[in-house]
């Protein structure tokens, strides 16, 4: 038997605190793996006129609440922060949680929030890239202590103090996105984890890309973590009453357009959608949740769909 590690990325959108703070001790004693939300200011998924909850104070009260779980933004976004703040933001949580930290980073894309919010968007994608590879270094160099220094065109910062460290050895960070040739770069460069998605064809060309830079850096692709999103859970024994549970949370999220291809249906049928990722080397899936964070799914999804993922992989 082959482990599979599973993680919940519990949404942060169209709920009540009461109820997100309930789905992440959940996903602890349910055995889930890792624990995730959103780094967002406004919903984006469905219609952004709606509550959301801030990513890194949910993830700071998730962390006091649990005992074992790791904890981590899926991903933080890099523009709404200085990367020097971040390192000290994610040391406090490793201490907080007692060494389960995570710290996820992206370029961000939802202009509205930035805009909303007067947070710098930059002049598009490429720009808010080269701020994400000035921030990385600033990243790694506090969480490892080495005191670093930060003066390129976006970022200035000197000669940082991270004290105390974290209590991991190494607080990995994990970079998202699947852009074929600087986000993937990035990834072979700095990263300790990687999130991709888009579905298994997608999930397969950008690991051949992911190996290619890690080639030409000289990185080890096997310190790299692999993790992918494979969309909203819904698992019930009647496939009927699964696609009725999935279309309620989405008409509850004010989302117009149903998604495709989810893992929506009996246990074999969730195993049988997933098992390509194994195929891939992607062992590590998360899950996404929607309000109100279904307890039988969540429950069934690593208490029967793993087991058949390690059975057959």
């Amino acid at each position: 038997m082959s482990e599979v590690r599973i993680g919940a990325l519990c949404w942060n959108q169209y709920t009540d605190w009461p109820s997100l703070l309930a789905a992440g001790v959940r996903a602890d004693q349910l055995g889930y793996d890792t624990l995730w939300t959103w780094d967002h200011l406004y919903p984006i998924i469905g219609d952004s006129h709606g509550p959301i909850f801030e990513g890194w104070l949910t993830v700071t009260a998730w962390a006091q609440a649990t005992q074992r779980i790791r904890i981590g933004l899926m991903v933080g976004a890099n523009p709404f922060r200085e990367p020097a703040l971040v390192a000290k933001m994610a040391t406090t949580l490793d201490h907080v949680s007692n060494g389960r930290a995570i710290l996820g980073i992206g370029a961000a894309w939802f202009a509205e929030e930035h805009e909303a919010f007067g947070l710098e968007f930059g002049s598009g994608f490429p720009e808010r890239l080269r701020w994400l590879a000035e921030a990385l270094p600033v990243m790694r160099g506090m969480l490892d202590g080495t005191e670093p220094t930060a003066a390129g065109p976006r970022y200035r910062s000197k000669a940082t103090r991270n004290l105390p460290p974290p209590i991991q050895r190494r607080l990995p960070i994990l970079v998202g996105g699947g852009g074929e040739k600087v986000t993937l770069r990035l990834v072979a460069q700095y990263a300790d984890m990687n999130n991709v998605g888009d579905g298994p064809a997608s999930v397969r060309r950008k690991e051949a890309i992911l190996l290619e830079h890690c080639a030409a850096v000289g990185r080890d692709p096997a310190e790299i973590e692999r993790t992918t999103g494979i969309g909203a859970v819904f698992i019930r024994d009647d496939r009927a009453e699964a696609e009725r549970l999935f279309r309620e949370a989405f008409r509850r999220n004010r989302i117009a357009r149903l998604w495709s291809d989810q893992p929506v249906g009996t246990p074999e049928d969730v195993a049988a959608r997933l098992a390509p990722y194994l195929e891939i080397g992607y062992r590590h899936l998360v899950a996404g949740f929607p309000a109100t964070f279904d307890e039988e799914s969540m429950t069934r999804l690593v208490t029967e769909v793993r087991p058949m993922l390690e059975r057959g992989g």
